[in-house]
């Protein structure tokens, strides 16, 4: 899970943010940007030795400062759950239904191949003088060291 997107979920949702300095911030989560930038609303705002508070409106804290912070369950089911979406549906093929290779018919690239979209075993002459052998292996993201064109 990446720290950009768990924060992207947790827009809208309270959060403690503790600085290197010490200082503590409780709100809720209202911006976030690529450097961890943060702004949050209904804050309240410990001091490190942690004797005196502040109530703001509004807090904007640097990304460079943060120590870490602290989001609600609720958030890091959300983030699980949609990140195990997006991979099932990348494991669909989702490019139009028919995926990567697919087999059968003579649809796909070197239909001889087996199901794979391409051949992988220097059956097919033509697929290695057009695609040559490194450019081939690595598309395919060889997993079986044994099988090399």
């Amino acid at each position: 899970m990446l720290p950009l997107s768990l924060l992207n979920a947790a827009v809208g949702f309270p959060i403690l943010v503790e600085l290197k300095n010490g200082e503590t911030y409780n709100g809720h989560l209202e911006k976030c940007d690529n450097f961890m930038n943060i702004t949050l609303r209904e804050v309240i705002q410990t001091a490190s030795d942690g004797d005196r508070f502040w109530r703001l409106i509004e807090a904007y804290i640097r990304g460079n400062t943060i120590k870490y912070l602290r989001v609600p369950d609720a958030v890091l089911d959300k983030v699980k759950e949609d990140m195990t979406k997006n991979r099932n549906m990348n494991n669909r093929g989702g490019r139009g239904g028919r995926g990567r290779g697919g087999g059968g018919g003579t649809s796909g690239r070197g239909s001889s191949a087996g199901g794979r979209g391409r051949s992988r075993g220097g059956g097919n002459a033509n697929n290695s003088s057009i695609y040559g052998s490194s450019h081939h292996r690595s598309y395919h993201g060889s997993s079986n060291s044994n099988n090399h064109d």
